[in-house]
């Protein structure tokens, strides 16, 4: 006897993290700046977005919106002349969600020395059909330890976003139920 959840994944073939795999690379102008003279980090999130959304698209094979943005970290200060290499993934697969892990890299574009990381961040994504509901995306498939460990980490973090939810939800709803307004 088999169970549902089991079929339910089986129907849509799995594909491997590195199916949708990409990098985006963009060099920083000063059109980039903030009034530091730094990079503004909505510059950087907006990278983000963009390459997180093209694995999204890319692994659900159609549309996919940014659902939510978590742990967005700057470790580093961007400057003009920087090139920004964008890294990012599909860790982990639900239903119709997808997080999409994204590493964010610079060099200077006139040295050959290494990039380092400036940032990194994770972000959920819900495939969309055309009517703008929730679509099934293929299962991910882990190909490395790295990739098993980044999925690992991911379930993690959707268990904590769906208990922050929830907690703030009975919050909200024992403050009504005790006469308070939000």
């Amino acid at each position: 006897m088999t169970d549902l959840a089991t079929d339910m994944e089986t129907d849509i073939p799995g594909k491997p993290t590195s199916a949708s795999r990409t990098t985006l690379s963009h060099i920083m102008t000063h059109n980039d700046t903030n009034l530091l003279g730094t990079v503004h980090g909505g510059v950087i999130m907006k990278l983000v977005d963009d390459a997180a959304g093209a694995v999204a698209g890319r692994h659900s094979g159609g549309p996919a919106v940014t659902a939510s943005m978590d742990e967005m970290v700057f470790l580093e200060p961007v400057r003009v002349g920087d090139l920004v290499h964008v890294k990012a993934q599909v860790n982990w697969t639900g239903r119709t969600s997808m997080e999409v892990g994204v590493r964010v890299l610079a060099e200077r574009w006139n040295e050959s020395t290494p990039a380092t990381q400036v940032g990194s961040a994770y972000l959920v994504f819900a495939a969309v059909d055309a009517d703008g509901k929730p679509r099934r995306v293929p299962p991910v498939v882990p190909e490395t330890e790295r990739d098993r460990r980044r999925n690992q980490e991911a379930q993690i973090r959707r268990t904590h976003r769906l208990a922050r939810r929830r907690a703030i939800r009975e919050l909200r709803e024992k403050r009504v139920a005790e006469g308070f307004e939000d």
